[in-house]
């Protein structure tokens, strides 16, 4: 007989809709650069199927899943434990499935500081985050974690930002305020870091969020979490006054590669996968 397998390790993502996710792309191009066996199922799961779909997941033997929206908060009660950042952060992307318990973690701030690291170290940095949503407050959390100096929250409801940065303060040892996003943000001199992470530029490369691009001054890293496209009109504007711009792209690879370390215990090659998101997003300015 052949000692040929024919049972692939399974991971993948529940989320609705889930047609435009991409992960599914990048993640199996590095399964099969690497010959890993392994597929990654991208799952329209609706909020009404989702304990159905974890206690499938489960049952199929899968060693793990992503979980993007509207799951993040909805799948917490279906697990047996969390991670320290995702206890904090209140939300789960990432569940590992491992001898038939369910470990929740959340990669967004992960993702995004593993990608920050490539040009710069966050302890004792400065950061102006804007934005008070999801991907803001993973990211603000993992900053406080790293050891950031300070972060300030900018959003048009300081209320949310507060809430962030209350997080911030309370369970990390990092520092955090929140400032109200009144006309156009401006950065202080002190900020060494800017990140961009609301929704404005996803999709539409002329749309940029409300920044005096006059305070984008020679030095300071500048980067969004959108990645498509990569080189938004923030990381262009960024870049032209002498900035040092960080995309999206890196978040979300790094999202991946994460993930599936803690799934199969192997690094992926993060090339592969970035090269994979640029046929699909494209990579020029």
């Amino acid at each position: 007989m052949s000692d040929r397998r024919f049972l692939s390790i399974l991971t993948g993502s529940f989320s609705t809709p889930c047609a435009d996710n991409p992960t599914v792309a990048m993640i199996e191009a590095a399964y099969r650069h690497h010959d890993i066996d392994a597929r990654y199922i991208n799952c329209d799961v609706k909020p009404g199927n989702l304990a159905d779909a974890v206690r499938g997941a489960k049952a199929m033997e899968w060693v793990g899943f992503n979980c993007s929206l509207p799951h993040k908060v909805a799948v917490i009660p279906y697990l047996d434990a969390l991670s320290e950042s995702a206890r904090i952060i209140g939300a789960v992307n990432c569940v590992t499935i491992r001898d038939g318990r369910l470990t929740g973690d959340n990669t967004d701030g992960k993702g995004f500081l593993a990608s920050l690291r490539e040009v710069a170290d966050p302890r004792g940095a400065k950061v102006m985050l804007l934005g008070a949503g999801g991907a803001a407050r993973a990211i603000a959390v993992e900053l406080g974690l790293a050891g950031t100096g300070h972060v300030t929250i900018v959003n048009r409801d300081p209320a949310k930002a507060e809430t962030i940065a209350a997080l911030v303060r309370d369970h990390t040892r990092g520092d955090a305020r929140a400032m109200p996003w009144e006309g156009e943000a401006r950065v202080p001199e002190d900020v060494d870091i800017l990140i961009n992470a609301t929704s404005i530029g996803l999709g539409d490369r002329d749309a940029i969020p409300p920044v005096a691009l006059d305070s984008l001054r020679k030095g300071l890293i500048v980067a969004d979490v959108i990645p498509n496209p990569p080189k938004t009109r923030l990381l262009r504007e960024a870049k032209a006054r002498g900035c040092t711009p960080l995309d999206g792209l890196g978040m979300l690879v790094n999202q991946g590669v994460i993930g599936v370390e803690l799934w199969l215990e192997k690094t992926l090659d993060a090339g592969v996968m970035k090269r994979a998101l640029q046929d699909i997003f494209g990579a020029g300015d």
